[in-house]
């Protein structure tokens, strides 16, 4: 009877769609589409739910919910309508189109739009905001409605090149130059340089936080003492 009751359903839904699919624009299509899918997941995670697949449930429906514009109740720090700003983020979500645009403010990606960013970059950029709780968090809800299972390859990635190369909560020489937004192989001037120009950005005194000022003041400490 449940999936009958999905069946009959999701053919409602595609017959009322495919009527006005045909005569959309491409940005009204693009939204259509995306509310047929949110709509689509969250049946498949009602039929779950009262079939006992509690996990499966779950899993549909942190799916389906974003393509919706909703933020369900386990998704911390999820995305609300309007403006959002942290020392390192600034983002806002589209009340019609749903759409979630944002930007970097600081560190190695500093004026990038997020949509500009490949899957590699956002994953840098996600360790890089270890630094700042705040905004690793808003970043986090962007990221579960753009690369949903984003979590199990960004964080088995970041175990793998952490594996035996520091002890437990030692910043790495890697992490120093993200933090500062630096590459590789920068020079003193250049470090002393850019922790001065993102201590002005992101002391507390100037809307940031007391852990990102320490956080600034280690990754320098770290790599001038390389030189």
């Amino acid at each position: 009877m449940p999936y009958l009751l999905l069946g009959l359903l999701l053919l409602a839904v595609f017959l009322l769609a495919g009527k006005s699919f045909t005569s959309a624009s491409p940005k009204l299509l693009a939204r259509r589409t995306r509310a047929v899918g949110g709509i689509t997941l969250l049946a498949i995670a009602v039929i779950l739910a009262l079939t006992g697949r509690i996990g499966l449930a779950a899993v549909a429906a942190s799916l389906g919910a974003p393509l919706l514009g909703w933020a369900l109740p386990w998704q911390r720090g999820g995305l609300r309508i309007g403006r959002q700003e942290t020392p390192w983020l600034v983002m806002e979500r589209d009340g019609q189109s749903g759409e979630v645009r944002g930007a970097v403010k600081a560190g190695r990606f500093a004026g990038r739009a997020l949509n500009s960013l490949q899957s590699g970059e956002l994953r840098d950029l996600w360790a890089e905001l270890a630094a700042d709780p705040a905004s690793r968090r808003l970043f986090e809800a962007y990221l579960d409605g753009r690369l949903p299972g984003w979590r199990v390859h960004f964080e088995a990635d970041a175990a793998n090149r952490h594996r035996g190369t520091a002890g437990p909560g030692a910043m790495t020489d890697e992490e120093a130059y993200q933090i500062l937004g630096l590459a590789p192989g920068a020079g003193e001037a250049e470090i002393r340089a850019a922790h001065r120009r993102l201590m002005k950005r992101l002391h507390p005194d100037h809307g940031g936080t007391s852990f990102l000022a320490a956080k600034l003041n280690e990754a320098k400490d770290k790599l001038l003492r390389g030189h």
